[in-house]
């Protein structure tokens, strides 16, 4: 590519005008699995009650199956959402009134909120600035004595540090709580992220690497947890007399079913996992080693057995390097490639969601009932949840993060390439772009 060209936002000709393929992911194969569940007339088996169908009918008990078979699970436990999972996850560990979840703040809001279901109290320790994930020497930071879980999110895909966790872990007789949403599929050495800890499991909606339109897996190797997670699926209040529980605290449920539909197109997907997952790796690979020949931009590619899923695409920016803000970066690199419709058509975004403890949740401590609960639960602890306790997570979301979800497939390393050519041009320009937006945002003199 001619860097020297001049870059679409000062009026020269865009890297690329044509749309980025869009992602398709129902094909023949989720149609027929349809069709079959349709023609079978049972649309969801699953009965509130001790019996043959209290974990659901063919399709789902086979989805389950294979997905434990798949990566070695011991237990594989469908569920209508991840935020489901979550907060069954939190059940079948027992988080009690008043216990302590040690919680990253750089993540989907139910990773926080899934331990006030049962009175949790949402504790944030900050992120590794490379990793993205829990900083075990923050995490140490917040253990307390009432402390009763971590929960462990493997964001955009990349495992966290497991070993480092799990000894904190095991130091204070801790349970580990995997969100392993975006990161199916994903290692760390031979073990398969979700069951590494205590439970776990991944999301199922829209946008993620395998969906049902909606829905969950939990994982464990736990028989005493994986039974637990059953009960809260299925309300478990209705069998707890016809089933012997070793541990009835948190036994009531509720519907958190998958129905027979998605568990039908789930596994159709779960057979192309493998093939997303290369591809995916193929491009961040490819579009790392473009990026990191940029001064200012760093992307760090995690080695060894996959240990990243791309659910999207993160790297580093430094304003001062490059000599842009990141919004004029952003701007500059957009103009040089066709408009996005959606999401997944979009090739940069600045930082993830906002830190989570700067919601109102948080700010006010309201979160169920006049009380303020769960924090009322410990009125002699003072959370604190101001701005600063996680500077890390502060200083990605707001000057240092940017995220790519054109990883993806079907785009090819050609596709990337026309994404690494808009920056590099925008790079090589960046004094002028600089100068140029600078002064349109200026005033016009009377």
């Amino acid at each position: 590519m001619n860097t020297d060209a001049m870059p679409a936002i000062l009026g020269g000709t865009p890297v690329r005008s044509q749309p980025f393929p869009d992602r398709r992911t129902i094909g023949k194969e989720e149609t027929e699995a349809v069709l079959r569940v349709l023609e079978s007339d049972c649309l969801s088996a699953f009965i509130g009650g001790a019996g043959e169908y209290f974990n659901g009918g063919r399709e789902v008990r086979a989805f389950e199956q294979q997905w434990a078979e798949r990566e070695g699970f011991k237990h594989a436990i469908s569920v209508n959402s991840w935020t489901s999972g979550l907060i069954i996850a939190c059940g079948s560990v027992g988080i009690q009134p008043g216990d302590e979840v040690i919680v990253p703040p750089y993540t989907m809001s139910a990773s926080a909120t899934a331990p006030m279901f049962y009175g949790g109290i949402p504790v944030f320790a900050d992120v590794d600035p490379t990793t993205f994930c829990l900083d075990p020497d923050s995490v140490a930071s917040c253990i307390t004595e009432r402390t009763k879980a971590i929960m462990v999110v493997h964001l955009f895909g990349r495992c966290a540090p497991m070993d480092e966790i799990l000894a904190l872990a095991r130091q204070h007789d801790i349970k580990v709580i995997e969100d392993a949403a975006q990161a199916p599929g994903v290692y760390d050495g031979d073990r398969a992220v979700g069951a590494i800890g205590d439970v776990g499991g991944f999301s199922l909606n829209y946008h993620k690497h395998i969906h049902t339109g909606e829905g969950g897996m939990l994982v464990t190797n736990d028989d005493a947890i994986a039974e637990k997670c059953r009960l809260i699926r299925n309300h478990g209040e209705n069998v707890h007399d016809e089933k012997e529980v070793d541990d009835p605290v948190n036994i009531i449920g509720g519907n958190y079913r998958l129905t027979e539909l998605q568990a039908a197109i789930g596994i159709e997907q779960l057979k192309r996992l493998d093939d997303i997952l290369d591809t995916r790796n193929e491009l961040a690979h490819h579009f790392a080693s473009r990026l990191n020949r940029v001064p200012g931009l760093s992307a760090t590619i995690p080695q060894g057995r996959r240990s990243h899923a791309y659910y999207i695409f993160p790297f580093l920016y430094d304003a001062d390097q490059v000599g842009l803000s990141r919004d004029q970066f952003v701007q500059a690199v957009h103009a040089e490639l066709p408009q996005a419709t959606d999401f997944e058509s979009t090739p940069l975004e600045q930082g993830y969601v906002r830190p989570l403890y700067l919601s109102r949740i948080y700010q006010d401590k309201c979160g169920f009932g006049p009380q303020g609960q769960p924090w009322a639960y410990q009125p002699d602890v003072d959370y604190c949840y101001e701005k600063g306790i996680c500077p890390v997570t502060e200083d990605l979301h707001e000057r240092k993060m940017l995220l790519s979800p054109l990883i993806r497939e079907p785009l090819s390393t050609s596709d990337i390439d026309d994404l690494a050519d808009a920056i590099d041009r925008v790079a090589s320009h960046a004094p002028e772009i600089r100068d140029a937006l600078e002064n349109s945002a200026k005033p016009a003199s009377m």
